[in-house]
């Protein structure tokens, strides 16, 4: 199989958005407001929290962008805010012809959005298409997926300078160098509980008009993030980058183990966004289910929390996604992905190569 990973930042690059990110900290923050517990409620000055209403000024400053909002429902929540401050119901979005996100797919079913479908790995495909808008998705949806984000951004604004392009970020925030907004989209929405934060918390960034549009719907005591939880998202992102950038180091060395035959019965392995950046490990006989039921047995996490949430530090061992298994259903009995979240490659190996003499009635 022949995949395309996203390029994601080296340890270095990762200590750099870090210590970028902590100098935000510093010039919105004084020492004491940093380490109080937060806010609560409907604050006259700003119609939500003052600890919220400062965390999304670092978080636009940090991104590059107009404004931020934090809102409750996690990634999905903020897709679908989005959504509602830029289209009506029934509008004609332009999406990439691999399937659709689980979450997004029922967002499209209940505003009763038109996918329009188009290939970004074709550029051409794009010429002369007239949507009401465009949803890009950051990270990889099928195998075969090989477009530049930046480059499909760039080619649709000019074809439609007006356009207002949204940008599924989640899987790639604190990974990739740059987000959709910094790409030139309109909107960038993600899931802060994807980034070691808080459950349910999610994120817009982008465009101040847009942004204000998702507050005014928004203006709800009991939808409002409150001070304490946006100041738990802020303290959660600075340690993500760099956990990340470790993470994806220990990927490539496990596909490097892996390929030189260190485990009989693997007959391969590589790496993939799917959604989230994962080992793909092919086995030579269908012993997937085997696999992944004695895994758990070993320590590993047998199913996602958040991808990358602050609750899984075992390696995951678990099926292909779903995106996947709807482009080739057959990959299931073959192949499993892996993510070591906080364990080393050793662990990942050494516990792979345990399952298969099992599995094969043969010593370790």
């Amino acid at each position: 199989m022949r995949v395309f990973p996203l390029q994601t930042m080296d340890l270095e690059e990762a200590m750099a958005a870090q210590f970028r990110l902590v100098d935000i900290i510093h010039q919105h923050f004084s020492g004491q407001e940093f380490l109080g517990g937060g806010d609560y409620g409907l604050n006259p000055q700003r119609g939500r929290p003052l600890q919220t209403a400062r965390v999304e000024k670092v978080l636009a400053q940090y991104f590059q962008a107009e404004d931020a909002a934090l809102v409750r429902g996690a990634g999905t929540g903020a897709l679908r805010s989005a959504l509602t401050a830029c289209v009506k119901p029934g509008a004609e979005i332009l999406v990439h012809t691999s399937p659709l996100y689980p979450t997004t797919k029922n967002t499209f079913a209940s505003m009763g959005l038109r996918p329009r479908w188009v290939d970004f790995n074709d550029y051409r495909e794009i010429k002369g298409i007239l949507p009401d808008a465009v949803l890009v998705q950051l990270s990889r949806q099928a195998p075969g997926d090989r477009y530049d984000a930046g480059k499909v951004i760039a080619h649709l604004r000019k074809e439609r300078p007006d356009l207002t392009i949204v940008t599924d970020d989640n899987y790639v925030v604190m990974k990739l160098p740059r987000i959709g907004v910094q790409l030139g989209a309109d909107l960038s929405t993600f899931s802060m509980f994807k980034l070691l934060g808080p459950e349910g918390i999610g994120c817009i960034v982008g465009n101040s008009a847009l942004i204000e549009k998702i507050r005014t719907r928004n203006y709800s005591g009991g939808s409002q993030v409150q001070g304490p939880e946006a100041m738990d998202a802020l303290r959660s992102l600075v340690y993500t980058p760099v956990s990340f950038a470790v993470q994806a180091g220990e990927s490539d060395k496990i596909v490097r183990i892996l390929n030189q035959g260190a485990v009989p019965g693997v007959k391969g392995a590589f790496i993939a966004n799917a959604q989230s950046r994962v080992v793909l490990v092919e086995f030579a006989e269908p012993v997937a289910q085997q696999v992944l039921a004695l895994a758990d047995k070993k320590g590993c996490a047998p199913w996602p929390v958040g991808a990358e949430s602050r609750y899984e530090v075992t390696a995951m061992f678990y099926r292909i996604s779903g995106t996947f298994r709807a482009i080739n259903p057959e990959l299931e009995a073959n192949m499993i992905r892996i993510n070591p979240m906080r364990s080393g490659a050793e662990t990942v190996v050494r516990i792979l190569r345990e399952i298969m003499a099992e599995i094969n009635g043969g010593e370790v």
